[in-house]
């Protein structure tokens, strides 16, 4: 099968990075100039530096061009996700679309797939997610990571094509748990960097991580996923490397948040947004999320971090 990585921020180039060493590929960028650039400098330095192309990765503007591979591999940020799919529609509808971004459509509320089904109902689509880095997987460090596909057939032609002998695909059919666990471990992360940063201590962080977990497993299961998801790659795998390294943005942002101190805001973290959307879904469903709700509140600058601990701590006593 061949393949197409559009969108070339540092995952979506890292991921060409390490395909591309197992097939020719295309990774498409919308701006001509840094194709150009990514072209002349056989790298690209202002997403992911340091890390070489491979001979067989081809860069291109042309989306319809791209859009010709049998796989196209969606690395584009979650709240851009529905913009660039209605701009492309006629490129893209009926293709094997693999969405690559992890979170919460702040304005539906819905995951990427839900996402892809309302604007390409034609579209074939899977769900690549889990514990990775995009440094480490263009470094060929070994990887594992979930591919999620309601269609068992689609999902094993997808995972042969994306499997290398460093990046290793678990299939799962339960989309909603993976959408989820992706989505709901980046707001957990942010509310770890937020404790880390503020002085709390790695006893405090053990406490938010392992509590936010409940809290995602509330969720997912009130949505009808399978708790085994939860505990798998794309859960509980991807929640402990996002909640414990600064090479998470959301932990960045976090820390950022706890010490008072301004963030780039050119940066992107999807949890920010998926905060806020997955703490109106729990308050619409009744559920009860207050770490979720905490990191909404912290984002929006409604509370600081001091607020929200005493708000976290002063709640009712409970059985675990």
């Amino acid at each position: 099968m061949t393949i197409s990585v559009l969108g070339a921020g540092a995952f979506g180039t890292a991921l060409a990075i390490s395909l591309s060493q197992k097939t020719p590929l295309q990774l498409w960028a919308r701006s001509s100039e840094h194709v150009q650039e990514m072209s002349r400098d056989h790298e690209n330095k202002s997403r992911l530096p340091d890390r070489p192309f491979p001979a067989a990765l081809a860069v291109t503007p042309d989306i319809d061009r791209a859009a010709e591979a049998d796989v196209l591999l969606l690395a584009v940020p979650m709240q851009q996700l529905r913009s660039f799919l209605q701009e492309h529609r006629e490129a893209l509808d009926g293709k094997t679309l693999v969405a690559c971004c992890k979170g919460m459509d702040l304005t539906s509320g819905k995951g990427p797939l839900e996402v892809i089904a309302d604007s390409l109902p034609g579209a074939r689509t899977a769900l690549l997610t889990g514990p990775s880095f995009a440094r480490d997987i263009a470094a060929g460090l070994p990887t594992g990571l979930t591919l999620a596909c309601a269609d068992d057939d689609l999902g094993r032609q997808v995972q042969e094509a994306l499997s290398t002998p460093v990046l290793r695909l678990y299939r799962s059919d339960d989309v909603v748990g993976a959408t989820l666990g992706g989505a709901l471990k980046n707001v957990i992360a942010i509310a770890c960097g937020a404790a880390m940063g503020a002085g709390l201590g790695e006893s405090a962080r053990a406490a938010v991580l392992t509590r936010g977990f409940a809290e995602m497993q509330r969720l997912a299961l009130h949505k009808g996923a399978n708790p085994n998801t939860l505990a798998g790659l794309s859960g509980f795998g991807d929640l402990v490397l996002t909640c414990t390294s600064a090479q998470s943005r959301n932990y960045r942002l976090g820390l950022s948040l706890g010490k008072a101190e301004a963030f780039d805001d050119k940066i992107t973290v999807e949890g920010a947004a998926t905060a806020r959307a997955a703490d109106a879904l729990a308050r619409e469903e009744g559920l009860d999320m207050p770490i979720t709700s905490a990191v909404a509140g912290l984002v929006e600058k409604r509370l600081d971090v001091r607020q929200a601990m005493h708000d976290l701590l002063s709640r009712s006593l409970k059985e675990e």
